[in-house]
C-alpha cells in the first residue's frame, strides 16, 4: 500500500511563529505588545483578502497564549502543546467553519461548551473562520456571551467580507486588517522556497508569479507547486506565461511604447499575436493599466515609483514620458478604465480591448483646454497625425495668390504693406500678347508682397520680449526659507504679469501653510478655474520659478477646499441694447375737427413724472440693474 506523505508548499511553509508572518508587521507588532503588556482583549477580528495569513496568525496567537509558561511571544513552536494547536488536535482551541456551522443550534451548543475550563492551557480559544456566513439569529444568540464571556474564554473571528457582519458584533471586537502582501516580498519568499526545494527559479519568474497572486501568499505558493510539477527543477518567466496566461513585462513595456508613440498598427498587431497565443485579454488590459499607473506615479512623484518595468525599456519610456503631459496620461488611464468596465460584462473581450486601445491612442493627440492655454502662452500644440497628413494636400490644391489683385498674407517677420492699386500710378497698357502658361508655384515657397522703394526689408524676426542692452548682474541666490502670506501674494501677482491669460483665471485664494516646501493653498469649493490653473503645468512652473527666486527652493502646491474663501464671481456678458429692439415713434394721428364749445371739456395738463410701471420697465434702469447686480426695493 502506497503511503502518500507529500505536503504542498502552502502547508509545508505555513508560518509557525510571529517572525514568520510576512507583510503584516502592523498586526504582529500590536499582538506582541498586547501579550507583553498583558492587555489582552476577549474578542479579535482578523479581516483581509484570501491567502494573507488570517488563519495562520490566529493559530500563532493561540500558541502564544496557551504555550508552556504563556502567554509569551517567544514560544517554542515544536513543543507538544504548540504542535497540537498547529495540527488542529488541541482540546482548548476549537476551530469552527462558519460556512458549515452557521445555524442557531450550533451557536447554542458553542455557548454551552464555553463554560468549561481549559484542560492544559490558560485559555479556551474559539476560532470561527468566515464568520460573516453566520445567520442573523446566530449572531444575536452569540451577542451576550461575546460581550461578557468567562475569564478563560477568548474569541477569534476571521472574514473576507466584514461588511456582512452585524455592527453589534464589530463593536465588541478588536479589528485587525491584514493587507495584501507586497509583490516584492512574495517574490523573495518564493525564491527562498525554491532554494530549499532544490528548484532553480529565476527572479523574473518569481515576480511574474507574485504579480498574478495579487497579494495572496497562499496563491503564490500553490502556483509555484504547480510549476514544479510542470517544469521540473528549472522555472523561467516563459513557463509562468505559458501556464497562467500572463503577459511578460517585456511585452507590456513594448505595448506601452507603441501606445505613447502613437504607433497604432504595431499596437494592434501585438494584441493580435497575444490573442492568437491564447492570452487573457482582461489580464492584458489589467497589466497595461498597471504600467500606465506606474508611469503616472513616475511623472508626478518619481521617488514613489516602483520597478515593475524592465530595465532595457526604461530609456525609451523616459523619453516618451518627458514629452507627454500629465493630463494626457490621466486621460489615458480614464479611457482604459472605461474599456475595462465594458469588457467585464462582454463575451467579446478582444473587441472592447481593441476599441479601448484605439481610443487611448487618439486621446493622446486630442487638444484640450490645457493645451490651448499652453499654446497661448507660447508652447506648441500636440502634434497630431491627422494634421500632418491633411495639411500638405490642402496646400497642393490651393492656388497661388496673385501678387497685385489679391493681397497676400503677411509673412512671419513684420513687413510694410505694398501700395494699393488705386494709389499707385497706372502703367501704360501693353499690346495684347499670348499669355504664357503659368507654372504652379512650389508648395513650400511663400510669396511676399513687393517692397516700396526706399525701404529695406527686415531680415530677422524680432524677439518676443525686449532684451536689455546691458548684461544683468549676477544675483546671489537667496537663502532657503519658508513662504509667508506676503510672499505668496507677491508670487501670484508676478505670475499674473508673466502669464496674463492664465492669470486671469486665478480668483480668490488663501495661503495656509508651508511645510518643508509643501505649500497648502485654500480655495472655494466651487472655484474650479483657480484650482486647474494653479495645478496646471505652465502656470504652476511660473509659480515655482517665482518662489525659487524669493525663497531659494522649489515648492509643491496642494489645493484644499475652504468655504471661508470668497466664492468666484460669475462673469456676465451684458450686450448693449439693439437698435431694432427700440420701438419706432408712433406716427402722428390726424387732428380731429374741433368740437362745439358747449360739448368741449377742459383736458388735464400732461404730467412730466413717469408712472411706477414706466419707471421699473425703463431700459436704462434695467441695464443699470444688470451692470451693478442691484435690486430695486419698493417702499
Amino acid at each position: 500500500m502506497l503511503c502518500v506523505s507529500y505536503q504542498v508548499f502552502a502547508r509545508k511553509y505555513r508560518p509557525r511563529t510571529f517572525k514568520d508572518v510576512l507583510g503584516q508587521d502592523h498586526v504582529v507588532r500590536t499582538l506582541c505588545n498586547a501579550i507583553e503588556q498583558e492587555r489582552l482583549a476577549h474578542a479579535y477580528l482578523f479581516v483581509g483578502p484570501r491567502g494573507t495569513g488570517k488563519t495562520s496568525t490566529a493559530r500563532i496567537f493561540a500558541k502564544a497564549l496557551n504555550c508552556t509558561g504563556g502567554p509569551k511571544v517567544d514560544f517554542d513552536p515544536d513543543e507538544d502543546v504548540c504542535l497540537e494547536i498547529a495540527e488542529g488536535r488541541s482540546l482548548d482551541v476549537q476551530e469552527i467553519d462558519g460556512a458549515s456551522n452557521r445555524g442557531i443550534d450550533n451557536i447554542r451548543d458553542l455557548r454551552d461548551n464555553v463554560q468549561f475550563a481549559p484542560t492544559r492551557g490558560k485559555y479556551r480559544i474559539i476560532y470561527i473562520d468566515e464568520v460573516h456566513m453566520l445567520t442573523k439569529e446566530s449572531f444575536n444568540a452569540l451577542l451576550k456571551t461575546l460581550e461578557e464571556p468567562p475569564a478563560h474564554v477568548m474569541f477569534i473571528f476571521a472574514t473576507t467580507e466584514p461588511h456582512k457582519i452585524l455592527p453589534t458584533i464589530l463593536s465588541r471586537c478588536q479589528r485587525f486588517d491584514l493587507r495584501p502582501i507586497p509583490t516584492d516580498i512574495i517574490a523573495k519568499h518564493l525564491v527562498n522556497i525554491a532554494a530549499n526545494e532544490g528548484v532553480s527559479l529565476s527572479p523574473e519568474a518569481a515576480y511574474a508569479i507574485a504579480t498574478v497572486a495579487e497579494g495572496g501568499m497562499r496563491d503564490a505558493q500553490s502556483m509555484l507547486d504547480q510549476l514544479v510539477s510542470f517544469c521540473g527543477n528549472r522555472i523561467d518567466e516563459q513557463n509562468v506565461n505559458d501556464i497562467f496566461g500572463v503577459t511578460s513585462r517585456d511585452t507590456v513595456a513594448r505595448a506601452l511604447v507603441y501606445m505613447l508613440d502613437r504607433q497604432l498598427p504595431s499596437l494592434l498587431h501585438l494584441v493580435h499575436e497575444l490573442a492568437e497565443a491564447g492570452r487573457d485579454m482582461g489580464q492584458l488590459l489589467s497589466e497595461l493599466m498597471g504600467a500606465v499607473r506606474e508611469l503616472l506615479i513616475t511623472k508626478v512623484a518619481p521617488q514613489e515609483a516602483g520597478s515593475g518595468l524592465p530595465e532595457q525599456w526604461r530609456a525609451t519610456l523616459n523619453e516618451l514620458l518627458a514629452r507627454t503631459p500629465t493630463d494626457k496620461i490621466i486621460r489615458l488611464m480614464e479611457v482604459l478604465s472605461h474599456a475595462e468596465e465594458q469588457m467585464r460584462w462582454s463575451t467579446n473581450k478582444r473587441l472592447y480591448l481593441e476599441m479601448g486601445l484605439i481610443q487611448a491612442v487618439h486621446s493622446l493627440a486630442e487638444a484640450n483646454i490645457s493645451d490651448i492655454i499652453r499654446a497661448l502662452n507660447g508652447a506648441p500644440l500636440p502634434d497630431t497625425p491627422i494634421a500632418t497628413t491633411v495639411l500638405p494636400s490642402i496646400q497642393s490644391v490651393a492656388p497661388a495668390p496673385a501678387p497685385v489683385a489679391t493681397p497676400t498674407p503677411a509673412p512671419v517677420a513684420p513687413v510694410p504693406a505694398a501700395p494699393s492699386a488705386a494709389s499707385a500710378p497706372q502703367p501704360p497698357v501693353p499690346e495684347p500678347a499670348p499669355a504664357p502658361t503659368p507654372e504652379p508655384a512650389p508648395v513650400h515657397v511663400q510669396q511676399e508682397a513687393p517692397m516700396p522703394p526706399g525701404l529695406e526689408p527686415i531680415d530677422d524676426t524680432p524677439p518676443l520680449f525686449d532684451m536689455p542692452a546691458d548684461e544683468p548682474e549676477q544675483s546671489v541666490a537667496p537663502a532657503e526659507r519658508a513662504l509667508t502670506p506676503e510672499d505668496w501674494e507677491t508670487i501670484i501677482a508676478e505670475a499674473k504679469e508673466a502669464s496674463p491669460i492664465s492669470g486671469s483665471l486665478v480668483g480668490h485664494n488663501l495661503f495656509i501653510s508651508d511645510d518643508d516646501g509643501l505649500v497648502v493653498i485654500g480655495i472655494h469649493p466651487d472655484d474650479i478655474d483657480t484650482r486647474d490653473t494653479l495645478l496646471g503645468e505652465s502656470f504652476g512652473q511660473i509659480i515655482n520659478d517665482k518662489a525659487r527666486e524669493r525663497c531659494g527652493r522649489n515648492i509643491t502646491l496642494r489645493i484644499v477646499s475652504d468655504s471661508s474663501v470668497a466664492a468666484p464671481i460669475p462673469v456676465e456678458i451684458i450686450a448693449p441694447p439693439k437698435f431694432e429692439e427700440i420701438a419706432p415713434a408712433p406716427a402722428p394721428k390726424p387732428v380731429a375737427p374741433p368740437k362745439p364749445v358747449a360739448e368741449e371739456k377742459a383736458a388735464p395738463p400732461p404730467s412730466l413724472k413717469p408712472t411706477e410701471e414706466e419707471f421699473y420697465n425703463d431700459p436704462l434702469i434695467e441695464l443699470a440693474l444688470k451692470t451693478f447686480h442691484a435690486t430695486l426695493i419698493k417702499n
